[in-house]
């Protein structure tokens, strides 16, 4: 059965009847004209939206409605974690062909509704709609923080020093790799890498964490690259940096696809995007405990890799041999 054989309002009724309310906050959610949420006194609301776009952000043919789901939400549970907020309440919006099957929808919101329920966000209402010849997903989140705690992405300092979780570039060679399945990759490699860039994790415990440790000054979320994010760092902040090669944490899985591809890893990792990894601004003193902290209550791994400098110095990388290069952003645009 097709969207356009079930038609506008069975299709929104079908997705409600999947919808559970977990936060305490939803006086009215999906069947009225707006939701109606509780807000928590004191904090401030953040709010952010997503829209991911069929053959721009995704293709039906390398991914699985589920995973599709589960990114769309990801990609902006990550934004409220680069503020070490709390996700709370999602709007989800869909543009559908009319000839899109009602199981791609129902996957969909499985994917939708699995995410949701592991960051404890309430989905509330969204819309509908037709949309020849393209599937998109819009995602509008609303989540808050403690005024004391949030982090934007101006407020770097010279002598800051600059600390990023995971390993960037991951996400860049599972694109590579679901691009062309050509590639002689083993599983072992291929696999992990295909998954960071279908589901990546949004590091909404790590931001939490680096938040409440009061020793950061700036945060961001890569979704850009490594080099584009922190060059949107160091604009806001007004100040420049230099990233130490061979300190960036490279995967042992995206460094072997690199030998196979012919590539330098260390490229797919400043210009690749979409890792949704967090880049934290943080005073020198405090580097090791914001690192503790990730660590033990972000669960993942996190790295020294550079520091901020006076913004004539612009943004550079810095190799072991001394060579110090331009850093360029080289990322994807969209126009």
């Amino acid at each position: 059965m097709t969207v356009r054989e079930l038609g506008e309002f069975p299709l929104i009724d079908r997705i409600g009847r999947g919808i559970a309310y977990r936060t305490g906050g939803v006086v009215a959610g999906i069947g009225d004209d707006t939701a109606a949420l509780r807000v928590t006194p004191g904090n401030l609301l953040l709010a952010t939206c997503d829209v991911l776009v069929e053959r721009v952000h995704f293709l039906v043919e390398t991914t699985t409605p589920e995973l599709l789901g589960r990114k769309s939400l990801a990609v902006n549970l990550s934004d409220v974690a680069a503020m070490a907020g709390i996700p709370r309440y999602a709007l989800i919006s869909l543009g559908l062909p009319p000839e899109t099957p009602v199981s791609f929808v129902d996957g969909l919101y499985a994917g939708l509704r699995a995410e949701a329920e592991e960051f404890g966000t309430d989905i509330v209402g969204g819309n509908v709609s037709g949309s020849p010849p393209e599937i998109f997903v819009d995602v509008t989140l609303l989540g808050e923080v403690e005024p004391d705690r949030v982090l934007y992405r101006r407020g770097a300092r010279v002598g800051d020093r600059l600390v990023v979780t995971g390993h960037p570039g991951d996400s860049a060679g599972g694109l590579a790799l679901l691009l062309d399945p050509t590639i002689p990759c083993p599983p072992e490699v291929a696999e992990p890498l295909k998954l960071a860039h279908r589901l990546p994790t949004p590091r909404v415990a790590a931001g939490r964490a680096v938040g409440a440790t009061g020793l950061a000054h700036a945060m961001i979320d890569l979704s850009d690259g490594l080099a584009g994010d922190l060059g949107h760092v160091a604009e806001a902040s007004g100040v420049g940096a230099v990233l130490w090669a061979d300190r960036i944490p490279l995967s042992p899985e995206l460094r072997g696809l690199a030998r196979i591809l012919g590539r330098d890893p260390l490229e797919l990792a400043l210009h690749g995007g979409e890792d949704y990894e967090l880049l934290v601004a943080v005073a020198p003193e405090g580097e090791g405990r914001v690192i503790e902290a990730v660590e033990r209550q972000g669960g993942t791994s996190a790295a020294v890799v550079g520091e901020i400098v006076p913004a004539d110095r612009g943004l550079v990388v810095q190799y072991p041999d001394g060579r110090a290069q331009p850093l360029e952003p080289a990322g994807y645009r969209h126009f």
